[in-house]
């Protein structure tokens, strides 16, 4: 994985398409609108889909775009089913020659480089090779006080890791045009999602692709109340993750991703297909054989408690 801190800033022409998608996002959408137009180094263009807002935040749009010409949006309706399906409909919709493409919530704050650094971190790989930049993020409270930053994942990424846990959160996810491309025709195969962004760190490593993980913040995360998924690292939020898990969650989801994957089976690799079925084979089986193949599949979570939740979750028949 490239040592993104010591990447040259050699990305100046570089254009990227950013997906903004929105629901009654007016309390903090004008500071992310801010933070595009202070964004260094790249040209960007914006393609907003709005699932049904009832607040003001079309007029919020229609106002940014006013205060300059020059800006290149787009607002179109969303399909009024959620965020994901919100987000997989950006992708149909978004011109299939993008070259870059950065996902945004409507309630962020991004960086002045961040969108240099994603460029800077795929600039230069190989045109066919479907890659994800992600990374972590500040966390800050509703007034964007900072409050620490999200966890430094250490393990490569990989399918194996992608199918138990999701380290790319989408407000930091920038694809270059390959990865594009393939999410864009697979948003078309998917059917439901649990969430866009694990499902694109599935669907980009499942493939054969690149991530690329930056340890360096480039967002700052706005922790409040209406997040639809938040940081989850709090002890209270925590448990009420796990109470969830044992509620049924974690294996919904788990069903949700891999159908979702299988309608786009032959987009992956041949490895990682058989990955996959042995993985929803492993959810079926009987105790020791689901365990036996568990532990020789090698899927892992980056951290010891998230290691010890999986494992428990998986003897318990919760996956």
């Amino acid at each position: 994985m490239p040592r993104l801190s010591h990447l040259a800033r050699r990305t100046g022409d570089a254009e990227v398409t950013i997906l903004l998608g929105l629901y009654d996002g007016a309390r903090f959408l004008g500071d992310q609108l801010a933070s595009y137009a202070a964004q260094e180094g790249v040209r960007w263009r914006l393609v907003a889909s709005d699932d049904g807002s009832t607040d003001a935040t079309r007029a919020i749009l229609a106002r940014f775009a006013a205060e300059d010409p020059a800006r290149r949006i787009v607002l179109i309706d969303g399909p009024g089913r959620g965020a994901a399906p919100n987000f997989l409909h950006l992708l149909r919709a978004a011109d299939p020659d993008s070259a870059l493409v950065a996902l945004s919530d409507q309630d962020d704050v991004w960086l002045t480089r961040k969108l240099a650094r994603a460029a800077e971190a795929l600039h230069g790989l190989p045109s066919d090779l479907p890659a994800l930049y992600c990374g972590r993020t500040v966390l800050c409270d509703s007034r964007l006080r900072r409050l620490g930053a999200s966890p430094d994942f250490r393990r490569a990424p990989s399918f194996r890791n992608a199918l138990v846990q999701n380290i790319a959160g989408g407000n930091t996810m920038v694809l270059n045009r390959a990865a594009f491309r393939l999410a864009r025709a697979a948003a078309a195969e998917a059917g439901e999602v649990v969430m866009h962004d694990w499902w694109l760190y599935q669907l980009v490593t499942g493939a054969g692709g690149l991530v690329l993980y930056d340890r360096e913040p480039m967002v700052l995360y706005r922790q409040h109340g209406a997040n639809l998924i938040g940081a989850n690292a709090s002890l209270a939020a925590r448990v009420r993750r796990a109470r969830l898990v044992a509620g049924g969650l974690l294996r919904r989801w788990n069903e949700t991703n891999i159908a979702a994957l299988s309608a786009s089976a032959h987009r992956l690799t041949p490895e990682n297909r058989a990955i996959l079925s042995a993985f929803a084979e492993a959810k079926r089986a009987p105790f020791r054989r689901r365990i036996e193949t568990l532990a020789r599949l090698g899927l892992y979570r980056q951290t010891r408690a998230g290691r010890a939740s999986y494992w428990a979750a998986a003897a318990a028949g919760l996956i």
